[in-house]
């Protein structure tokens, strides 16, 4: 047992601070009822932080803030739709503040997903799966599905050139290019959006 320990330690620890694991991240190590219990045994000792039932992370201590940082939600989505493999997207606010458009500060993180409704509480903050047509978010990435759920949000009469500047600099050149391709299936006005986002980069 404690060379599996050991191993998901050094697993763990090579994770970047802010990613949400589960027992399935480990089964290359040791079977799922072996990593459970170990990584139930490293939260009891305070090496990892527990965030809901079988969802942990391994937070980076903050100087400036002297504790602890919290969990991101949205890594926390992710791992969720990881076990279950479900498809999800950002909407509303979320998909906004994900691409820099909204500085609030949400209590609240919506996202669509191809699973069933589901909502979990963390501390003062809900996350929640909101069940939409598996064919709304199939065959793009996060980062294009994120886009269309962000200009959706906004509306075509806010759509502002600044709003189309900014969510251009959020995308790598091949985000660009996966976006054109991966949003072909949406409405005119929203294709129009995206490739004034994709071409204006490109000038």
């Amino acid at each position: 047992m404690s060379s599996y320990t050991e191993k998901i330690s050094d697993k763990i620890n090579d994770f970047d601070s802010h990613k949400v694991f589960f027992a399935n991240d480990f089964l290359d190590i040791a079977s799922n009822a072996t990593v459970r219990q170990i990584l139930k045994r490293l939260a009891d000792e305070d090496k990892i932080k527990r965030v809901i039932d079988g969802f942990y992370y391994n937070p980076r201590y903050s100087e400036l803030i002297g504790e602890y940082e919290a969990v991101s939600i949205h890594e926390l989505a992710l791992a969720i739709a990881r076990k279950y493999n479900w498809n999800i997207a950002p909407y509303n606010s979320t998909a906004l503040n994900l691409l820099g458009l909204s500085t609030q500060v949400p209590t609240h993180y919506k996202y669509i997903s191809s699973g069933r409704y589901k909502e979990y509480k963390i501390a003062d903050t809900i996350l929640e799966f909101k069940k939409v047509n598996p064919g709304e978010i199939a065959n793009m990435s996060l980062k294009t599905a994120t886009v269309i759920q962000a200009i959706k949000s906004l509306g075509k009469e806010n759509i502002t050139n600044e709003v189309i500047q900014k969510i251009g600099e959020n995308l790598t050149e091949k985000e660009r290019k996966d976006l054109m391709k991966e949003s072909k299936s949406v409405s005119s006005w929203i294709y129009e959006v995206i490739r004034e986002i994709c071409e204006g980069k490109n000038e």
